[in-house]
């Protein structure tokens, strides 16, 4: 039956399986995949929610293009078999992906009162309409054990079509998320492979052999409130506005605070993490970081003694050796915590802010990725997701990330957008620019006197290019 909420009519759910079985995915023999302390974590974490707003397809009614879409994602799951399947915990507490063709969602909404501009809201709070666009809302991903790993909603709207798929954050990170969603939209353009092929070994540091991460019954819950106000924003750089922050970052050639924060600097370079000289130059995306963090800072008016944290989730599948295979499916990511005293932050210049961003990036190799594994075997715990203290910004996502790339057929997305999952006041996703070059989007996402205070700031507002 179709169910309706104030704005949007779910018309069809139905269940999509594997075009091609997954071999012994009979339950009594499903192969599986031991998650890893770098999934483990991410139980209490809710699904993944992210998607793309596409115009209409010039030569598809809506009904032949959910058609179209369910065969790709059929085929996708072919060769992406662990989001078919479900969670499972063993006699030993173990929790594995059994990979047993249970299928997963897909479901058609229609939503003909909202049209891409709508949906875009240029100057705008995004709007919450957009939260409509993704299933499992709000569901943590311990749900696993009994839900699809996987949901995919299309919606038609007046103009266009937003395709949102939902992940459970325990089986991907970012990485995995946008390698499936890419592989996805080959499928629907014909493609019978992905152009890469995902790797399911369980062969390195991240899978430990005994660590049990001990659950309450019934499993877990997120660790941050999901009621408190909020206000969500998209705030776009262009390239230009990008290479003017980095320049201000790295000052004229090096600055003085920054030959600070990174000590003696000799012709051999800096040590970083893996023992390989590190690149010296604060990155592009590093400044904007230094940026961000020196404005929510401001805008939340600390007391200057009063620590402020960004947290950055890092990808670790080069930085640890033997290096792990790019297209690794699962979570291979840590958190990189860079800390000052408020006061300290907003007295300095961006140089310094961006600098002991770049000093701690740069030193995550192996030797601290490894240290950050053998804590977690020592410790098991829950990631603990969310700003405890009223002074943290959690930076998530990438603009690294092929998000552009989801050409199903009839052209690039118009925009990128995500759910209600895993926000709080202080998280920040960073997206590619549409226009590429290395322009970047953040969605940011704050207390409503925070935003206005951002919005405010006069330092972070002569970068923006535009707030979409």
């Amino acid at each position: 039956m179709p169910s309706s909420s104030p704005s949007l009519t779910i018309t069809s759910k139905s269940t999509v399986y594997p075009s091609t079985p997954t071999p012994a995915a009979a339950p009594a023999a499903a192969p599986s995949l031991k998650l890893s302390v770098s999934d483990l974590p991410m139980l209490s974490c809710h699904y993944i929610q992210k998607g793309v707003l596409l115009s209409d397809p010039p030569l598809l009614v809506f009904s032949d293009l959910a058609l179209l879409l369910k065969r790709a994602l059929s085929l996708a799951l072919s060769h992406f078999p662990a989001l078919a399947g479900r969670l499972s915990t063993d006699p030993l507490g173990h929790v594995h992906i059994l990979c047993n063709d249970a299928g997963v969602d897909f479901i058609e909404a229609r939503a003909k009162h909202l049209t891409v501009r709508g949906v875009l809201s240029p100057d705008r709070d995004v709007p919450d309409c957009v939260k409509q666009f993704f299933a499992f809302d709000r569901t943590v991903s311990y749900n696993g054990h009994f839900l699809p790993l996987l949901a995919v909603q299309v919606t038609e709207l007046a103009d266009g079509v937003f395709v949102g798929c939902t992940v459970n954050h325990a089986v991907t990170d970012g990485t995995s998320f946008w390698h499936f969603f890419n592989s996805f939209a080959e499928a629907a353009r014909g493609s019978k492979r992905p152009s890469n092929s995902p790797d399911f070994c369980r062969d390195n540091a991240f899978v430990s052999p005994s660590a049990v991460l001990r659950l309450p019954a019934g499993g877990p819950a997120v660790t941050f409130s999901q009621d408190e106000p909020l206000r969500e924003r998209i705030f776009h750089f262009s390239r230009a506005a990008i290479l003017k922050m980095k320049s201000v970052a790295n000052g004229a050639g090096v600055s003085p605070a920054v030959a600070e924060i990174m000590g003696k600097r000799s012709n051999d370079g800096f040590l970083a993490g893996n023992g390989k000289v590190a690149p010296t130059e604060i990155s592009s995306f590093q400044s904007l970081c230094g940026q961000l963090w020196r404005s929510v800072t401001r805008a939340r008016k600390l007391a200057p003694s009063k620590t402020s944290t960004f947290r950055m989730a890092v990808n670790c599948r080069h930085r640890i050796e033997p290096r792990i295979e790019p297209y690794y499916f699962g979570n291979a990511i840590q958190s990189i915590p860079t800390a000052a005293p408020a006061g300290e932050l907003l007295s300095r210049d961006l140089a310094w802010s961006a600098g002991l961003l770049h000093r701690n990036v740069v030193a995550h190799g192996d030797a601290t990725v490894r240290r950050g594994v053998e804590a977690w075997e020592r410790e098991p715990r829950l990631f603990p997701l969310g700003n405890f203290d009223g002074a943290s910004i959690t930076m998530g996502s990438s603009p690294r990330f092929p998000m552009y790339a989801n050409d199903f057929g009839w052209g690039r997305p118009l925009a990128v957008r995500s759910g209600r999952a895993n926000k709080f006041d202080g998280k920040i996703s960073a997206f590619p620019g549409r226009e590429g070059g290395g322009s970047v989007d953040l969605e940011v996402v704050l207390a409503p006197a925070t935003m206005a205070g951002l919005e405010n700031d006069a330092e972070f507002m002569q970068y923006v290019s535009s707030v979409e």
